[in-house]
């Protein structure tokens, strides 16, 4: 992760988590000692996008670029001019939240001009346990798919295994060799895995040839708290 510099774009298929990882990744850079800015380009999913998180991640310097508030709840390609400037002028780590699936990533397609020229990775998130990207020819679709929408290119792999509150140890380790196998069937780079933060006690990291992400979960239904961020 620590690799992972300037202009970092996360896309995925719906379900993939890529918005919790979002979400971590920039914790834990911001607690590495790192300046991180957050754009929110999830104008798809109306129930689980970063700015539901941005009250928790401004407390930690965490910036999060928007749409207007009164574009919040709004499914429509409205950009603010901000964004793009962030792009232009990207912090020591810029993260961009896209949409899922293609229809999300047709929106990077708009900001072509602020891309140009500036070093972008692109990281596919694949939760293995989700439709459609449970198999490698499906995720190779996926990325294939979301690549054309955006006119970006993936640059690297993040696995995100996990059945939220069912996931077990044996679904981490199977969720590993899943994205490995990807990674080595794609020759994408398999930036890291995600664990849930209560269970990397419990986890054999050595069995991982990639760094491992911790997830305090952050998006979850309204009967549930949210994991506090110090």
């Amino acid at each position: 992760m620590e690799r992972l510099t300037g202009i970092v774009v996360i896309v995925g298929n719906y379900g993939s988590g890529k918005t919790e990882v979002s979400i971590n990744l920039a914790v834990n850079r911001k607690r590495a000692g790192i300046d991180v800015r957050v754009a929110d380009l999830d104008l798809v999913n109306p129930y689980f996008r970063t700015r539901e998180a941005r009250a928790r991640l401004s407390e930690l310097g965490i910036d999060v670029v928007v749409p207007p508030e009164k574009y919040l709840q709004a499914d429509l390609p409205i950009l603010s001019p901000v964004i793009a400037g962030m792009i232009r002028r990207p912090s020591q780590l810029t993260l961009i939240d896209a949409g899922g699936n293609d229809v999300g990533a047709t929106v990077l397609a708009t900001l072509a001009d602020s891309f140009r020229d500036k070093r972008v990775h692109m990281l596919q998130i694949v939760n293995p346990f989700r439709p459609f990207t449970d198999t490698i020819s499906g995720c190779l679709k996926m990325r294939d798919d979301i690549e054309k929408a955006s006119k970006m290119t993936v640059s690297g792999i993040v696995g995100n295994a996990n059945l939220i509150d069912e996931t077990s140890i044996e679904d981490i380790y199977k969720g590993y060799d899943f994205v490995k196998a990807l990674s080595d069937e794609s020759r994408l780079p398999l930036e890291f895995i995600t664990v849930a933060i209560e269970l990397l006690p419990e986890i054999d990291v050595e069995r991982f040839s990639c760094p491992v992400l911790p997830i305090e979960r952050q998006l979850v239904p309204p009967w549930k708290k949210a994991a506090k961020l110090n």
